[in-house]
């Protein structure tokens, strides 16, 4: 990850501001990987490294449909599973640690994804950032997941400046008021993804502009009839 522009920590009072707006935005916010269950959301997750939502659901959609559980992915078979995935990158490193996870799940966990952090990222393909989405979304733990996107937010807008993801995802717990953490995962992904940008950050039309320490801030775009 390429280190953004450092900035000040943002105050308690602006962190606390910048949560209850994106709250007031959307209460409810919901991750864009399809799943049925926690076997299936594990699965996606896993898939959704260094590839997009939508190329995930669009590979998942008859994958999840043959194999929704530990025991039907088994029984696919590894080859199988690579021609259904084989539209997302990496997918034959991919296929390989979907079966061998099935049948971990099937050997030690009686099919059952684990609630537990530790046992998540023993399976194969598991890493922090994978254990954390699985925990908050079906588990419904205040973990906070940090990709790309979030890590980006967290150092440009001031409120969880870190040189790495584990580094942004400690402060953010600290930082986080409490009624809000629960989804401050999804808040902060999805404006990293759509509003906050790498390149060119949409600043003009951001929610949490006035309390960001990102500057300068990056003008709206000059309509047609103005350049003329």
């Amino acid at each position: 990850m390429v280190q953004p522009q450092k900035v000040k920590s943002l105050p308690k009072a602006d962190i606390e501001a910048i949560f209850r707006r994106f709250h007031e935005i959307e209460p409810d916010p919901k991750g864009e990987l399809d799943y049925n269950n926690a076997f299936t959301l594990l699965v996606a997750v896993v898939l959704s490294a260094q590839a997009t939502d939508a190329g995930v659901n669009k590979a998942t959609k008859q994958l999840f449909a043959l194999a929704p559980s530990p025991a039907a992915m088994v029984a696919l078979g590894v080859e199988r599973i690579e021609n259904l995935i084989k539209t997302i990158g990496l997918f034959r490193t991919k296929a390989k640690n979907v079966y061998a996870l099935a049948q971990q799940l099937l050997e030690r966990h009686g099919g059952e994804v684990p609630e537990e952090r530790e046992a998540l990222e023993a399976l194969p393909g598991v890493g922090r950032k994978t254990a954390n989405v699985v925990l908050n979304i079906w588990f419904k733990q205040p973990t906070i997941a940090v990709d790309t996107h979030l890590f980006r937010v967290g150092n440009r807008t001031g409120l969880a400046p870190g040189a790495n993801p584990l580094a942004v995802e400690q402060v953010l717990v600290k930082v986080v008021p409490k009624p809000y953490l629960l989804h401050a995962h999804h808040w902060l992904i999805l404006h990293g993804r759509y509003i906050c940008k790498a390149r060119t950050p949409e600043c003009w039309r951001c929610p949490i502009a006035q309390w960001c320490r990102y500057k300068p801030k990056t003008p709206a775009p000059k309509t047609s009839s103005q350049r003329i």
